[in-house]
Formats: C-alpha cells, structure tokens, sequence
C-alpha cells in the first residue's frame, strides 16, 4: 500500500469502501476496492478476483493488481472518471435514440467479449457501468462479484426498478441469451420505454 497514496472515498456497499488513489510512481489514478478480512472474503469476492483479472477489454474495467493490508483485501482497478452510467440517464431524464445506441453498442461489445471468454456477468445494470471523462465517454463493465464461467444449472436474478426478474436456464446452461436480456433491458431504461413484464420468465 506504500506505493499508492489515498485521495477520497468514492464509493461505498456491502463489500466495504471504495477509494480514489494515486500511484505515487506514475501519479496514475486507480479505483481501490477495500474488503474487510475475514467472513466477507466469500466465493463472490474469489470470483470477482479470477474472472475480472482474465478480462482486457476497452469495455471493461481494466484490473489491476491486488494486496493485502493488515485489515483488508483490496482490489486496485482502472478509475473511471466519468461515474455510473444511472447517474447519467437520472441527470438527462431520457436519453435520444442515438445516445443511447452509442452506450448500448458499448455494453453489447462488452458482453460479448465476456462470453468469448466464457464468462457471464450476471449482474448487469446500469450502476455496474461506467464512463471515463472524454468527450465521447467510454463505457466500462465492471463489478464482476456475481459472475461465472457458463456452467449447468445457473440463475441470474436482475434487478429492475423495484422488481426482481428470475431469469433462469431450463436447458443446460446459464448462457449469452441470458445477458443479452438484461442488455435489452438496460436499453428499454436509457430509453425511458416500459420495462418487459416481471411476470415472464425467460
């Protein structure tokens, strides 16, 4: 931790606290994720590290190292200035057509990267994506606690609003078809259209 010096918390949940810092060697700035020793180091937080550490894509958060402190396990990511992508659609109320493929071409490009890797997210929604701070913001997956290869017998549970939509696989596997609906549904919000039924499963 010598090597990183904290600036503000930025973030915060059940997992613990996130804070901006500064690389002191390359006055790069990183998103840190602080999680607290012991119970709330779970296979979700395993997970996050294996998969999201397999990820390199410019539609993901790039990870980059992690460490140990003597309280904490913390997970040092690509800091990505620009915030949630919920924020952005809260602010602007809707956004037009063309914004939101622009934002959705992103997330689709993401998704798909993920699956050529063999990964489901499976906690897709607009508070896991971020923008940088350019000009034509860059959206960034991330938040990868939840995510698993695809593997027999998975359920996603999306959250939507006030509704929890069970999305589950009769088949044999939790597969792309199933981040491609949360994908869809993302895209139903930044479009301000009426959400697909919580009643249908899929």
């Amino acid at each position: 931790m010598e090597r990183y010096e904290i600036l503000k918390d930025i973030g915060s949940g059940n997992f613990g606290v996130a804070k901006l810092v500064k690389d002191k060697l390359t006055n790069e700035l990183y998103a840190v994720k602080y999680i607290e020793r012991g119970k709330k180091i779970d296979e979700h937080v395993q997970r996050e590290i294996m998969n999201h550490r397999s990820l390199k894509h410019p539609n993901i958060i790039r990870f980059k190292e992690v460490f140990l402190t003597p309280t904490h396990l913390a997970i040092v990511m690509e800091y990505a200035a620009g915030g949630e992508l919920f924020e952005r659609i809260c602010n602007a109320g809707r956004f037009s057509e063309d914004e939101a493929r622009f934002f959705f071409q992103q997330l689709i490009s993401g998704v798909s990267y993920c699956h050529s890797m063999q990964i489901c997210h499976r906690d897709l929604k607009l508070e896991n994506t971020l923008l940088d701070d350019s000009s034509k913001p860059r959206l960034k997956i991330c938040d990868f606690g939840y995510s698993k290869a695809m593997i027999l017998n998975s359920t996603l549970m999306l959250k939507l609003d006030h509704f929890f939509i069970k999305i589950v696989s009769h088949c044999c596997m939790y597969n792309s078809l199933c981040s491609h609906q949360s994908c869809i549904l993302n895209l139903n919000l930044l479009l301000e259209l009426r959400p697909i039924s919580p009643q249908k499963s899929y």
